[in-house]
């Protein structure tokens, strides 16, 4: 599977309505415990960075960098972001084993 497998199946996702996006309601996801896996963009700041590996660490949810802001924006058809939470297991899972293959 490539990139852009990846890219459609989180598409597929934010259609489902499984996927939760924006630095704080991500965070407030983690922190609820309905965050499967987080997926933060490369050209994220060091201050959201930190912040949501922290939390992840903490709340002991997987989470992945990949992309940059206007590919995890595009894939869910909204503008840039930084952060996605995925919601839904099934999804994390899938997503999951893309990404540890790339």
């Amino acid at each position: 599977m490539t990139n852009n497998a990846m890219l459609q199946l989180l598409g597929l996702a934010a259609r489902a309505r499984k996927v939760i996006s924006g630095e704080e309601l991500v965070v407030k996801d983690i922190r609820s415990g309905n965050a499967k896996l987080v997926l933060l963009a490369r050209d994220a700041s060091a201050n959201t960075s930190k912040k949501i590996t922290d939390k992840c660490k903490y709340y002991n949810v997987e989470f992945h960098v990949f992309g940059d802001r206007y590919d995890l924006g595009h894939a869910t058809g909204k503008e840039a972001r930084v952060a996605l939470a995925i919601t839904d297991s099934g999804f994390a899972k899938k997503i999951s084993s893309l990404l540890n293959e790339i």
